[in-house]
């Protein structure tokens, strides 16, 4: 495992978890859920995705993968970040500025995510923080390159993952979501919050 993987098991007791859950239910209610697109093929993601903060990650085949200021759908600047969100980044994340986006992604039955790199944010010296909601999620982590070998790790509602230091370009993925393990989302499922820094540091945050 490289240096700067931290794995913090149900960091979220049940109440906060459900806490979680309501302040999502309020971001998608504005921000609603939307399938992005491989940037080639333009073929549509198994998860669904949103996203909350000043900037969202989102992909599609006529733009490639980027982040930008408002929803691709409805057009509107993304909600802000909760502060219950902001409360863990800085508890965790050790560094001195602000996260800028939090990707929501949803895990319906069937849906994973293949290895990959969270490469396309600047400021790849902060962190990745991710927070899990619902279901369990068999999730792999590995090396640097695509073919190093992978640890995995059974992730379970209110377990918090951090990606930083030498692991912050690591690849990793989601293999398997296991339907049922969880009765916190009114459907089956799993909710994966991902906290990032996407522009470089400014010395007067």
């Amino acid at each position: 495992m490289l240096d700067g993987f931290k794995y913090l098991s149900r960091y979220f007791p049940d109440s906060e978890q459900v806490a979680l859950v309501n302040l999502v239910n309020g971001i998608l209610a504005e921000s609603p859920l939307y399938r992005p697109t491989m940037p080639r093929s333009g073929k549509p993601f198994s998860v669904q995705m949103t996203n909350c903060g000043a900037l969202g990650w989102l992909s599609d085949k006529a733009g490639g993968y980027r982040y930008q200021s408002t929803h691709p759908e409805t057009g509107r600047p993304w909600p802000k970040i909760p502060d219950k969100l902001l409360a863990l980044w800085e508890d965790v994340a050790d560094w001195p500025g602000n996260p800028e986006a939090c990707l929501i992604n949803y895990y319906a039955v069937g849906a994973k995510l293949g290895s990959h790199v969270d490469g396309d944010e600047v400021e790849t010296r902060a962190p990745v923080v991710s927070v899990s909601l619902g279901d369990d999620a068999v999730f792999h982590v590995g090396g640097l390159k695509r073919g190093d070998p992978k640890t995995r790790i059974v992730l379970k509602s209110g377990d918090v993952l951090i990606l930083g230091g030498e692991s912050r370009l690591a690849y990793h993925g989601i293999d398997k979501v296991n339907e049922g393990t969880s009765e916190l989302l009114q459907n089956t499922g799993r909710i994966n919050l991902t906290l990032r820094r996407v522009t470089a540091l400014d010395k007067k945050e």
